[in-house]
């Protein structure tokens, strides 16, 4: 669902919001992530001309996460570093799968596309600093009942 790129942007992102208002050199990231170097580098400019981070350079330069950025949803990130995604995915690989022409699994992927997209929008980038919050317990809790499939007539 999220690519390398993609999750390697959240990492970066999330140690900078863990360090507000501090430079942050590259090398630092890049231990700190483990993201290789020069993918770092390419990720960190891409950040920076999206305004996510600021940078500077010479000594006691580095990066920093861009002020307003905190507030920005997780979903921001994904879209800049790349592009929009395809909506509605068949997790069957069918050219055609909607309600009118469902795979086996649509009801209940349908629910899970919902609220995947739901929690992008959600978390913010400074949810991302520090150790995730705790979910809540749902023990014994199945997935609900996938919504209703329309008849394709006498197959059954």
């Amino acid at each position: 669902m999220v690519s390398h790129t993609g999750r390697y942007g959240l990492r970066i992102l999330g140690f900078l919001a863990g360090r507000p208002g501090e430079w942050v050199q590259g090398t630092q990231i890049a231990e700190a992530t483990g993201i290789p170097a020069n993918y770092l580098s390419k990720i960190l400019n891409q950040l920076r001309k999206r305004g996510f981070v600021r940078s500077q350079k010479g000594w006691g330069g580095g990066f920093m996460l861009a002020e307003e950025a905190s507030r920005r949803p997780i979903l921001a990130v994904l879209d800049a570093l790349e592009g929009p995604r395809p909506e509605g995915e068949c997790l069957f690989g069918l050219a055609r799968c909607d309600a009118d022409n469902p795979c086996p699994l649509h009801g209940y992927w349908e629910k899970i596309q919902e609220t995947y997209e739901a929690m992008l929008k959600a978390v913010t980038i400074g949810d991302l600093a520090g150790t995730p919050p705790a979910l809540p317990r749902q023990a014994g809790r199945t997935l609900p009942p996938p919504k209703p499939v329309p008849s394709r007539g006498g197959r059954r």
